[in-house]
């Protein structure tokens, strides 16, 4: 599940997100309102779109925005990668709460609770 998961597409850049957001198993996340995925068939991948800005995705990073329905928790996202990739649970949410603050410092993603 490590890794970076994300290549930029164009005008990316490293925004900061709101200060103070304190992301953990109990957290409820999805993409923020205007990001969609979808499939880019010129490059053959999947990228995430944004307001002016693409950013292409690898397998795990497309997982984990799939997982994120805005109604589950990390803890339970983490638990049923575990079993599906037959890795440790708590390496498996460090990752993902990793790719979650990344993406909501860039205002990807929508921290639900």
């Amino acid at each position: 599940m490590s890794g970076e998961g994300t290549a930029p597409v164009s005008g990316e850049s490293a925004a900061a997100g709101p200060p103070g957001i304190v992301v953990t198993g109990a957290t409820v996340a999805r993409l923020a309102r205007g990001v969609r995925l979808r499939e880019d068939p010129v490059r053959g991948q999947t990228v995430l779109l944004a307001p002016e800005r693409a950013l292409a995705l690898d397998e795990i990073a497309v997982a984990i925005v799939k997982a994120l329905d805005g109604t589950r928790d990390l803890d339970t996202i983490a638990a049923d990668f575990a079993r599906q990739f037959d890795a440790p649970q708590d390496q498996v949410l460090t990752d993902v709460i990793a790719f979650i603050r990344e993406f909501s410092d860039r205002r990807l993603l929508e921290i639900l609770r």
